[in-house]
């Protein structure tokens, strides 16, 4: 059977950054790898169902060469489940693998939807209120009292730090309600005073750390997202900080996604949004790295013929393990864990500027030549570029975890 990979993405972010970078990667590797690639837009896509069969036509011809494979990227503040998700929902049902699936993006396109799927697993969470109706966010203002003041307020449906502001005190809310647009519930938030002006963002690809960023405010102001003015530079992670990442990837479900950590005092981590369309300008210049590469060699990785030939390499490590003593390889990078197949491929040091996706220049700067501020020490991420005998090593390890 012949491999099939597909990108599909919207036409209103078509042109974007990381869109043009996941198309270039998902082109360059499937010619190298000899797999059947195509390109559509979601407003492309016609549903079908005939003589009791899913199917799918694409400029009013009938698609007969299905893909085993598709890396999704929409704006997820858009998300509308009648259209974006009924497409998604019906390429998942036709045996696609789908990169990020259905269930994850819903998960992320409301704030307050993601909280509630955090809640319960142990996942810190700064306390948070949200209502039903579109309009009642008068009244919230009375119910969200016992958070106290100052008081983070967020559109749930908000990106790249729109929508969001500190209400200083009571008063200065209800100045502001006649202001709100009512389209979409708003959340009100504990206000985490020690990481004002500053996060850190993760970035995972199939549930793996591939590295974090520090974004500071560059004017006082509240938001740290480089599309505000933010700045971004490299911020290697402390343990507890990478298993609070993953968790949240895991919980959602999400192959590729953005975590967004506000650090406390004590060094520790609590999760300020995730994103499943997280956007990499910035991320990219900060970290030296190719994330849209190595999304295309996480897609790759997940076609049927790899997942087989990964494995027959367990069923080889297995039985090697059983006569000999551990296989000579190159030690496994210490920080970000082993990625998928082909990540020695990755073009490094991207010199292209979040959430979903963000279109800020990047600073001329070199933002890696400033300390972080008030952070603890923390382990070294690893070398972006890997060689055939690491990935071998991350590969024999994954598979033996």
């Amino acid at each position: 059977m012949c491999s099939r990979v597909w990108f599909v993405t919207d036409r209103r972010i078509s042109q974007e950054y990381p869109q043009v970078q996941i198309l270039r990667a998902l082109k360059e590797r499937c010619a190298d790898e000899d797999v059947e690639f195509r390109s559509l837009l979601m407003d492309q896509i016609v549903l079908t169902i005939s003589e009791g069969q899913l199917g799918l036509r694409v400029e009013q011809e009938l698609v007969t060469s299905y893909p085993q494979v598709v890396v999704v990227r929409v704006p997820t503040p858009w998300v509308q489940s009648d259209s974006d998700i009924t497409v998604l929902r019906h390429l998942e049902k036709m045996g696609c693998r789908l990169i990020n699936r259905s269930q994850a993006i819903l998960n992320c396109v409301n704030k307050f939807w993601t909280f509630q799927e955090l809640a319960g697993h142990g996942v810190p969470l700064p306390d948070t209120f949200s209502y039903g109706g579109h309009d009642n966010f008068r009244k919230m203002i009375d119910e969200a009292e016992p958070l106290g003041y100052p008081v983070v307020v967020k559109n749930a449906r908000g990106h790249r730090g729109k929508a969001v502001f500190l209400a200083r005190d009571k008063h200065h809310l209800t100045d502001l309600c006649h202001l709100i647009r009512h389209d979409t519930p708003y959340l009100f938030q504990e206000y985490v005073k020690e990481s004002h002006g500053r996060d850190v963002r993760v970035v995972l690809v199939g549930g793996r750390v591939i590295g974090s960023m520090l974004r500071c405010s560059t004017d006082g102001r509240m938001q740290s997202n480089c599309s505000l003015g933010g700045v971004g530079m490299m911020c290697p992670l402390n343990e507890q900080g990478k298993q609070l990442a993953v968790e949240v990837s895991n919980i959602l479900g999400m192959d590729v996604c953005g975590v967004d950590l506000l650090q406390l005092n004590d060094g520790s981590f609590v999760v300020c949004e995730a994103n499943a369309n997280v956007g990499f300008i910035a991320f990219d210049q900060a970290c030296g790295m190719d994330v849209a590469g190595i999304v295309a060699d996480y897609a790759l990785s997940m076609l049927p013929s790899r997942l087989t030939r990964k494995m027959s390499l367990l069923s080889v490590v297995s039985s090697t393990s059983e006569t000999s003593s551990e296989p000579e390889v190159c030690s496994v990078p210490t920080g970000g864990g082993s990625l998928p197949e082909a990540v020695c491929n990755m073009s490094v040091g991207s010199t292209s500027s979040e959430s979903d996706p963000e279109l800020a220049e990047p600073s001329q700067s070199s933002p890696r030549q400033s300390a972080a501020p008030n952070l603890p020490d923390l382990s070294d991420l690893p070398d972006p570029a890997y060689n055939f005998n690491t990935l071998l090593a991350n590969e024999i390890k994954l598979l033996t975890e």
